[in-house]
């Protein structure tokens, strides 16, 4: 997925409807456009609706396929095109799409366990045999677990982001020394000593870090840009999406 990274500036605001959840609802899904922004959306975001799925199937396999044949459906119908904008969240859109997704194929399951006379690999609550797995009652639920994904994904698709900036910039060794900065696995380590690896003195290791922070959360709010379909949405869904972490 080539990113559009949106700043928190007035011009972006008024840039914000090419963004691409937004051009998926403003063409209902019909144009050319809107299908290319939605497979981007999909491809993006593909690991939480494996986490979700991963925690309603009781087999890895079978849950990587429903995955596929998910995204499969989803970019094949036509049912974008009945999606309500005023729901304006990708994340909410995807979360209810593939519940449904997996409601169908608990109805299919049922009605051939009644005689159609064909195995479908068991959806954990659809099957009583012995060798049916429960869920541990103790982990998080499956709505959890995909938001818990789906912050993770958008955090490291940020990371590959500020990578890529960087190593255009022929600094990827500087990033790569102040990262534990954006990533929290710092304890081992002291500004001092990226200092002293990066022959710049303690003061402009400061400064750096700090840049890299800001310019952290400018492409984590760009990214969030492209999943909600106001400006205004974004200061929650990131606060939303930061608490689903903890």
């Amino acid at each position: 997925m080539t990113s559009e990274v949106s700043t928190p500036t007035n011009a972006a605001s008024a840039a914000f409807v090419t963004t691409h959840w937004t051009r998926v609802l403003e063409a209902r899904g019909d144009s050319v456009e809107a299908k290319a922004a939605l497979s981007d959306l999909c491809a993006a975001y593909y690991a939480p609706v494996f986490a979700f799925i991963r925690r309603n199937v009781s087999d890895e396999d079978a849950a990587r396929d429903l995955t596929q044949e998910f995204f499969a459906r989803l970019l094949a119908q036509e049912s974008i095109g009945q999606v309500n904008p005023e729901l304006g969240r990708f994340r909410s859109f995807l979360l209810g799409a593939v519940k449904h997704f997996l409601a169908g194929v608990r109805r299919d399951a049922q009605r051939l366990k009644r005689g159609g006379g064909q195995v479908l690999e068991p959806i954990d609550g659809t099957d009583t045999s012995p060798g049916l797995q429960i869920p541990d009652a103790k982990a998080a639920s499956p709505e959890r677990e995909f938001d818990r994904k789906w912050a993770m994904t958008l955090l490291d698709r940020a990371l590959e982001i500020l990578a890529r900036e960087h190593a255009a910039a022929a600094n990827s060794e500087q990033f790569e020394a102040l990262k534990p900065w954006l990533t929290g696995d710092c304890v081992d380590i002291s500004q001092a000593d990226a200092a002293a690896h990066l022959g710049m003195n303690e003061g402009a290791v400061k400064v750096a870090i700090h840049r890299l922070r800001r310019r952290f959360r400018e492409i984590i709010k760009g990214e969030i840009g492209q999943t909600v379909r106001e400006p205004g949405e974004v200061e929650s869904e990131m606060r939303y999406l930061l608490e689903a972490l903890l």
